[in-house]
Order: structure tokens, then sequence, then C-alpha cells
């Protein structure tokens, strides 16, 4: 017999080179797996597996879990017990037909170039220029003018290395058409330069010739002129190639190491232009020059080209060209956050408050915040998976089972029973009409009545016996696998790294049944010190009795234990807290934060929160503004307070590390 096979269905929607698929290696515990191909490979070798081997889900359970068939004609538990899956397929539908750009939550179709796919998997990382201080008071209109001459000077350093970086690849590359796309670009960087001219101008000063290079400028113009030398993983120069296809493809690591600069600064001038709100904004015409459609014209042009030199490299080589376009991006990064501000700012969090003086402490969910996969789906995978196939009474056995059929029919009855409950529950303690004013009294309230019904639903699978008989190094292994949101890993290593520096504690406050599961999946990225509070099995020896020690079960208990966190460290002025949640569960815990970051797209929390008063804002806007409304003496960790009303939203935990730590 074939080994059982469970996805979970967010576990097919992570990224394309995360794709996990039948053909891959299986987790030794619950049959996870990672892939080693990139999405245009696993499109195709999706499309070679026979139709009869194609997974088919079986049914929907609404708002809970899916449930499917896998290929062994099991069944598989879907993304969890207390949440309910945020996308899917239809019910009974297979996954042919499906194309990798709807699996893949950032993914990108087959037939898309590879300035595309860059772009795509780099996205994530521009959310660091985006925060930066000088991008902030940019957008806020209120940036220091010596500040922008200062980057205008720099820029202007660099777009002269531009335009010679293009004219060297235009003399590297063999197609008339490439060459005269080369030219327009270059026509396009000496139209920039006019414009720093007449900001020049403007102030009656050679800016140029008054400013020399910075070290992160310098950085980047010799990373650039290299690359045009050919000077790549010990490739040879211009006058070294012997073949016409070795000089092209000099030209197309060139413009690939120049696409990510055009690019960025194309969704900067977009991202830009959302708050210039009136024709005195200070930098209206910076803005509008990267927000304009010749610009993002110019934008795709260099893109299109870098999938026209592109077509006929090897793979090597189109990995040399990906490497490349990353260090650009991450050099374009590193040159916006090192343009020296002197004025306060209130990014990045961790410059802010006052280390000396204040504590930082970082609040955050596990399940769906952290994770990708729900943990009840974890914990109950692992049951049904070392479950008997027939019930043992025995007695060598030290704690009696159900068999693996009989816990798959407790576990969809007990998930069932929740999502109908829950929702029937939500609907019950939201009123009719939105609050006009934040109504945190009347919140608390009906929560109380929620976590009367997590309490219920805990107590039936306490008594229901399903948790009995796990061992604790199954559950060991399968924490060490679990599958982290990119990003939320490095994260909190960071903030470990530097806790001295900043000050700085992190506590993970969840509703799992099992903290052990939780301690292993930190414990895999060095993240041991992290202060978990969350329920705990009961265990005989090392095998769970199938009772909880039930610590954490519902937004008050998640109040509760932040509050306790929050009066050991002392008086308010001595901390800045920052709570990181996605389900109505954290709602509390995010409100009574000074800063309350909701990440993901739970529509039960925003409807929930919206009946109360909550306003919900983009994390980006809520600094912007925050930085235009500041008055100089007053900037501090005191500008963001809790009990506001307004929660913050994010879209990823790039955006989430940005704002609190920088680049």
């Amino acid at each position: 017999m074939p080994q059982s096979l469970s996805l979970p269905l967010s576990l097919l929607r992570i990224s394309p080179s995360h794709f996990l698929c039948s053909c891959l290696k299986p987790h030794p515990t619950f049959g996870l797996f990672r892939s080693r191909y990139p999405a245009s490979r696993l499109h195709h070798l999706w499309n070679l597996v026979p139709e009869h081997l194609v997974l088919r889900f079986s049914r929907r359970i609404r708002g809970g879990f899916l449930i499917w068939g896998d290929f062994s004609g099991s069944f598989g538990l879907g993304l969890g017990f207390r949440r309910s899956i945020r996308s899917g397929f239809p019910v009974g539908s297979s996954l042919r037909g499906f194309s990798t750009s709807r699996v893949f939550d950032m993914g990108v179709a087959d037939e898309e170039g590879a300035a595309r796919r860059f772009w795509v998997k780099f996205l994530r990382e521009s959310v660091f220029a985006s925060y930066s201080p000088f991008i902030v008071c940019l957008a806020a209109g209120n940036l220091e003018l010596d500040t922008f001459r200062h980057y205008v000077a720099q820029d202007a350093h660099f777009l002269k290395c531009f335009a010679r970086a293009y004219e060297m690849a235009e003399d590297c590359a063999d197609d008339d058409d490439a060459k005269a796309s080369i030219c327009e670009l270059r026509k396009g960087v000496l139209e920039e330069l006019k414009m720093h001219e007449s900001y020049a101008e403007e102030w009656g000063v050679d800016l140029v010739k008054e400013s020399t290079p910075s070290s992160a400028t310098t950085k980047y113009i010799d990373f650039l002129m290299a690359t045009a030398a050919g000077k790549v993983e010990g490739g040879k120069g211009p006058s070294r190639i012997a073949t016409p296809f070795e000089k092209t493809k000099i030209a197309a690591y060139t413009v690939g190491a120049m696409t990510p600069c055009m690019r960025l600064y194309a969704f900067l001038g977009k991202e830009l232009q959302r708050f210039v709100n009136s024709a005195d904004h200070q930098y209206k015409k910076w803005i509008d020059i990267y927000s304009s459609d010749s610009f993002e014209v110019a934008a795709l042009q260099i893109e299109e080209l870098l999938d026209k030199l592109s077509i006929s490299l090897t793979g090597e080589e189109l990995e040399v060209i990906e490497r490349l376009y990353h260090q650009a991006m991450k050099l374009e990064i590193e040159f916006f956050s090192a343009q020296p501000i002197s004025q306060k700012t209130l990014v990045p969090l961790s410059n802010v408050h006052k280390p000396s003086e204040q504590r930082l402490i970082i609040f955050s969910d596990f399940d769906l915040t952290c994770t990708v996969v729900d943990s009840s789906a974890i914990l109950a995978e692992i049951a049904i998976r070392t479950a008997p196939k027939v019930e043992q009474n025995g007695s060598e056995q030290p704690i009696a089972r159900q068999s693996s059929a009989d816990l798959r029919n407790s576990w969809g009855a007990l998930s069932q029973q929740y999502t109908e409950e829950y929702e029937q529950c939500v609907e019950d303690i939201v009123p009719s009409d939105e609050a006009e004013v934040f109504d945190y009294q009347g919140l608390c309230k009906a929560l109380e009545h929620l976590s009367e019904f997590e309490k219920r639903a805990n107590s039936r699978v306490n008594e229901s016996g399903v948790l009995k008989g796990l061992n604790l190094e199954d559950i060991k292994r399968a924490g060490e696998r679990l599958i982290l949101q990119d990003g939320c890993t490095s994260f909190f290593q960071q903030i470990v790294k530097r806790k001295d520096e900043l000050n700085a504690d992190v506590h993970v406050l969840s509703y799992c049944w099992c903290g052990d599961l939780i301690r292993s999946a930190f414990s895999s990225g060095l993240l041991d010190v992290l202060s978990i509070h969350s329920n705990e099995f009961i265990y005989e020896g090392s095998v769970s009795t199938g009772g909880i020690v039930r610590e954490v079960e519902s937004p008050m208990d998640k109040s509760r234990v932040f509050k306790d966190v929050l009066e050991s460290i002392g008086e308010p002025d001595k901390r800045v807290s920052v709570y990181i949640g996605d389900s109505v569960g954290d709602l509390l815990c995010l409100l009574e934060a000074d800063v309350g970051i909701v990440i993901g797209s739970s529509s039960s929390l925003r409807r929930v929160g919206s009946k109360f008063g909550v306003s919900f804002v983009p994390l980006l806007s809520g600094v912007v503004k925050k930085q235009r409304d500041f008055l100089e003496d007053s900037c501090s960790s005191s500008n963001w307070k809790g009990l506001s009303g307004t929660l913050y939203t994010v879209s990823s935990w790039a955006e989430i590390h940005a704002f609190i730590l920088g680049s």
C-alpha cells in the first residue's frame, strides 16, 4: 500500500519553491513535503501525474476543515479545529486544471518571464525600502531639505554609472532590437539626470561637485560596474570574450543587475502617490515622476529586455542573473536606508523606544500568525497516523487508543460541531449596527461569551480521548519540521540576537493544546529562549493521556496573560508593547497593546472588530500619518498608545520586521 498522504491546503499555497506534491520526500511523521524545484518545473511535473492519482477533495465542512481523499483512499485533515480555511478549491474538484499561479500564494504562471518571477520572489523585501526613515519622511512631506539634497546628489552619482552600464550592455548585445531598447533606456536615465540638475539650479549649487559618493552609493556603483565588465563569478571581461554568445550573456547579466532598480522605483512611486493628498506636498514633483505612466513603461521595457536576453541562457546562468537581481535589490534598499536623517522619525520602532529606560515587549499569536497550518490539524494528523488500525485495549498498551478510522470520525464530528457553533456564536455576539466610536467594554462582554464557547469546545476534545496516546518524540519531530510563515523565524532571530541591545523580550500566546509543539517549532530556529504561554498535554511517561492543562483557551485568557506580563515589567512608561495576531481570539490583546498588528485577512476578525468601532489601517499608512502629524519634541514611543481603537494591518512578516527593526 502506498503511504497515506494528507496535505493541508494552506501548505499548497506558500511559495513556488515550497510546493508540496506527492513526488517529493514525505515528512516522517505526518506526510508534509518540500520541493527542490522552481515553479515552472513543478508545473510541468504536476501535469505528468496520472489523473487517477490526482488528489480529490471529498467535502468541505463550512468554515472549518477541508477533508479530502488521498492516494491511498484514506482521508486527511485540513486546516484545523479552530480556523476557517481562507481560500480553497470547489467541493469535489481535483487539482487537475488549476495552474500553478492559482495554487501558489505568490505564484507566477509558467508563461511569464524571468523579470516578473524575480520581482515576485523578492517583492516582500521592497518593504524595507518603504519603511526606511527616508521614504517615510518623504511620503509624509516633511523630509528635511538638506536630506533630500544629499539624496539627489548621491543619486546623480549613481545615475551616471547607470548610463555607463547601459553603454557597456549595448556594446555586448548582438541583436539590433536589444541595442535599440538599451539606447532608449539610456536616454531615459539622461532625462533623470536633467531632473536632478533642475533641483540643483533651484538651489543654486552644483550638487555633484559638492558631494562625494557615500559608502552605500560606492558599493552599489562598484557592483554594477563590475557586473557590466563581466566580473561575475570569475567570468570573462568583454575584451577576453571569445564568442558572441558569451558577450550577449554579459549584456543579460548587466540588465539583470539594473532591472530591480527600475522596478523598485516604479513600485515606490505608486506607493508614495497615495500620500500626495494636496498640491503643496513638498516632494510632489519627485513622486509624480516615479509614479508616472512613462516611468512604468520604462520599467516594463527593461523587464521585457531582460526576458529577451535570458531566453537562450541555461538554468545555471539564470540562477546567476537571479542572484545579481537580488543583490541589486538589496543594494538599492541599503542606498535608501543609508540616507542620513537628522530629524526624529517613527521608524524603525526599535530606534524610537529608549532601551535604557523602556523594555520592548513583542507578543505574538502562534497558529496561522507564525505557522502556515493550524497546530490542531498537526496534532490530529499525528494522532490518526500513529493510531492502530483497530482499537487496542489490551494490557500491552499503556494507554488505550481508538482505531485510526474511529479517530477520523471523531475528529470530523468535533470539527464540524466546532465550526457550526463558532459561526453561530459569532453571529450572536455582534450587534446589528456598527458602533460609531470604539466600544471596548462592549467588545469585552461579547468576547466573554466566545470564551465560554471555546472552553466548552475544549472540554469536548478532552472527553473524546482523541488526543490519547501521542508520543512526545513524535510531537517534537513534527514541531521541528513545522513550516512557519516566510520571515517569521528570521524576525524573531534578530530580536533574540539583539535582545540586550534592544532590551527586548518575546512572548508567544497561543490556544495550542500542546506547548511542546510550539517549543519544538521554534527550537529548530535556535529560538528556545522565547517565552511560551499555551496549554499543555498531560503525559504518562512520554505518552499523552488525552488530558490538557488548560491555561490559554479563550480571548479573555490571552488578555489575562498579556496584562500579567506587562504588569511584571513595571509602569506603562517603562515599556513598549507590540502584539501580532490574526484572529478574533487576539482582538483584546491587539487593542490593549501599544501597537496592534493584524497579519493576514481574517474576515471574522474584521467583522467583529468593525461592529465595535475598531478601525483597520494599513501599517505603512498609519506610520506616514503619524510621521506627518507629530510634533518634533514629542517624537517618542508615546506616539503609540493602546486602546486607541485602531489596529494596523500587514501582509507579511517582512513588513513587521521592517517596521520594528528596519533593514
